[in-house]
Parts: C-alpha cells; sequence; structure tokens
C-alpha cells in the first residue's frame, strides 16, 4: 500500500513538472527556461525536480511525452464512433491541428527543440507519429467493418500520411502560422487514400 502511496505521488510530481516544463517554455522559451522556472509554475521544490529527473532535457523529453498522450486522447475524443468516416477523418485532423493550435508557443518549441535533441529526440518523434498512425488506422479498420469497400490503411501508408502532415506543420511552425489552415489539405489527401476505388469505365 504505501509502495502504492508513492508511486502515485511520484507520478503526481513528474505529471505536474512535465506541466510546468510546458509553463516555463511558453513563457521564455526551451533555451532559456531553467529548472528554477520548471518547478516554480510546477509548485514543487528543486528536489523534488532531480528525485523525478536528472536534468532539464530528461523533463523536456516527458513533457513532450505527456503532450503528445493529451493530444491523442483529444483526437480520440473528436472522433464519433459510429459517424460516417469521412467526418471522422475531418473531426481526427482538425481535433489534432485544434489541440496544437491551443498552444502556439509551446507547439512552435516542442515541434524545433525535439529535432535539435539529436537521436533520442528523433526516436521519441518516430514514436509519436507511429502512435499517431496507428490511431488513424484503427479509425479506418473500425469504418471498414461497417464499409467493406474503403481501401485499407497499411501502417508504411498511414505513416507516410502523417509525415507528410507533419512536415507541412513544421512549415507552419517555422513562419509562426497557425496549423488549422492545413485542415482542407490534410483531409483532402486523407479522403482520397482512403475513399472506395472508383469503378472502371464501361463495367
Amino acid at each position: 500500500m504505501q509502495a502504492k502511496t508513492q508511486r502515485a505521488v511520484a507520478d503526481a510530481h513528474r505529471l505536474a513538472l512535465s506541466e510546468g516544463f510546458g509553463r516555463a517554455v511558453e513563457e521564455r522559451g526551451i533555451d532559456g527556461a531553467t529548472v528554477v522556472d520548471v518547478v516554480r509554475h510546477a509548485r514543487v521544490s528543486k528536489r523534488t525536480f532531480y528525485e523525478q529527473f536528472p536534468d532539464k532535457e530528461a523533463c523536456f523529453v516527458a513533457a513532450y511525452r505527456e503532450l503528445a498522450e493529451q493530444t491523442m486522447q483529444a483526437i480520440a475524443a473528436a472522433v464519433q464512433a459510429d459517424a460516417p468516416w469521412e467526418q471522422q477523418i475531418e473531426a481526427a485532423v482538425r481535433g489534432y491541428l485544434d489541440v496544437l493550435d491551443s498552444r502556439p508557443k509551446l507547439t512552435r518549441a516542442f515541434f524545433l527543440g525535439i529535432l535539435a535533441a539529436g537521436a533520442r529526440g528523433i526516436t521519441l518523434r518516430r514514436e509519436v507519429l507511429e502512435r499517431f498512425a496507428e490511431l488513424i488506422r484503427g479509425f479506418v479498420a473500425a469504418a471498414r467493418k461497417r464499409q467493406p469497400e474503403l481501401r485499407p490503411l497499411t501502417p508504411a501508408m498511414a505513416m507516410a500520411m502523417v509525415g507528410g502532415m507533419n512536415e507541412l506543420m513544421l512549415l507552419r511552425v517555422e513562419k509562426q502560422m497557425r496549423m488549422s489552415d492545413l485542415a482542407e489539405t490534410a483531409v483532402t489527401l486523407w479522403k482520397a487514400v482512403v475513399a472506395p476505388p472508383k469503378p472502371e469505365r464501361g463495367r
């Protein structure tokens, strides 16, 4: 029982520090944010910080993972299981972009920061993209049970779609533009990939 309580406290501290990191980054940027800034926003001590993370980079990784988890939850919540597949795709895309637009400073810092985090950042970025791709594949697989004529979405195709969208978002980040402006492009592409094949002429 005591071990569970200690684990729960540690989890709560990690969550608070991850959110505190995000707030500190919004305030000062990744390079400018310090451990002192993080613990101030998290409302915990520096000792608590170092009990959970060896350094600021480790906290950044945890904060990136936490933001990704919140984003996946928001996407899942935005998609209605019984909605037509076209609406599901649009809801997933717009839900994703709306979450990123809700905290533009954090989005920009994390998009650029993960690219500068070396091999560890590349691995983490790929993991997040793979999770997003699998989430979309799940929506399509469920829709195909109702409409078998829809094209199956392979892991490679899902990653191509998500990766392409991510590159477009990176361009938006660099120009400090809203992510939601990409919604129409992404939705059009994804619908084209999943839509049932058109019957050949003459048949």
